[in-house]
């Protein structure tokens, strides 16, 4: 079973489109576990046990692991094994560069990392994305219109058919030849252009951000994508619900309204 149907099947069983953010950020660490001797390793365990009744999928931002060095990477492969085999794993890098460079992180994220899905940048063309998009099994999500305040200085700019770099983007994408499944990932501040990627690609993926501490209003989501697929991650209002010792039954409650949310209209009781 390839990515994309294993996180259409675990959307169907939870009844929800939520996926949430695991980024151990230090400024955020609860204050009862600063002095373990490896605290991120506890907290994202809890944490990935107190969501997991309500997350159809994780999305890991690689950066925060990074920022440790070696012990990031230790935690980022402690990580991935907590995750059950029937939620899907995103490796949130943006990636993307010459395709012998492309290729060495694809072996990276998918081979050694087991990741089901990375997001990318498509501004390198076809050729770059090559080695991601002969996984036939996994699942992709191109950078098109991005949540954070200027992504309006290029993504908004019109092209020579008049349409929006973003749409472009999109429409270029959708006619390339490939194996894997592919998504685009669209903020959760830009409902409108949410809307608009939806007419000329109404039965791929879509990866939203920005719900949250970004600000971003689910039924505005909802409503501009229909009932197209549809992942929408929610991160720090999940993961740092609390910074005391109740932090595991803050993400819990959190999860569980998200998930609400952003869910079908079928809901399940809180467990």
């Amino acid at each position: 079973m390839d990515a994309a149907q294993r996180l259409r099947l675990c959307q169907e069983r939870l009844g929800t489109r939520l996926c949430v953010g695991l980024d151990p950020d230090p400024a955020s660490l609860p204050t009862p576990l600063r002095n373990e001797p490896k605290p991120w390793h506890r907290f994202l365990r809890e944490i990935i046990s107190a969501t997991a009744p309500f997350a159809c999928a994780y999305k890991l931002n690689l950066a925060f692991y990074q920022q440790f060095g070696a012990e990031g990477w230790e935690l980022l492969e402690y990580v991935r094994s907590l995750l059950p085999d029937t939620v899907v794993c995103i490796g949130d890098g943006k990636f993307a560069d010459v395709p012998h460079t492309s290729g060495v992180y694809a072996r990276t994220y998918f081979d050694r990392l087991g990741m089901d899905a990375l997001t990318l940048s498509p501004y390198l063309g076809r050729d770059a994305l090559e080695p991601f998009l002969e996984r036939s099994d996994k699942l992709l999500f191109l950078l098109v219109r991005t949540s954070n305040p200027g992504a309006g200085e290029f993504q908004l700019l019109p092209t020579a058919s008049g349409v929006p770099l973003y749409l472009h983007i999109t429409m270029q994408a959708l006619q390339w030849e490939r194996q894997a499944q592919l998504g685009f990932v669209v903020g959760a501040s830009a409902p409108q252009e949410l809307a608009e990627l939806r007419r000329i690609a109404p039965g791929e993926w879509v990866l939203v951000p920005g719900i949250g501490a970004q600000g971003g209003n689910p039924a505005d989501v909802l409503a501009a994508n229909g009932d197209a697929p549809l992942l929408v991650t929610v991160g720090r209002a999940i993961l740092y619900a609390s910074t005391g010792t109740d932090f595991a039954e803050a993400a819990h409650r959190s999860a569980y309204a998200y998930a609400q949310q952003v869910g079908f209209p079928t809901r399940h009781p809180m467990p």
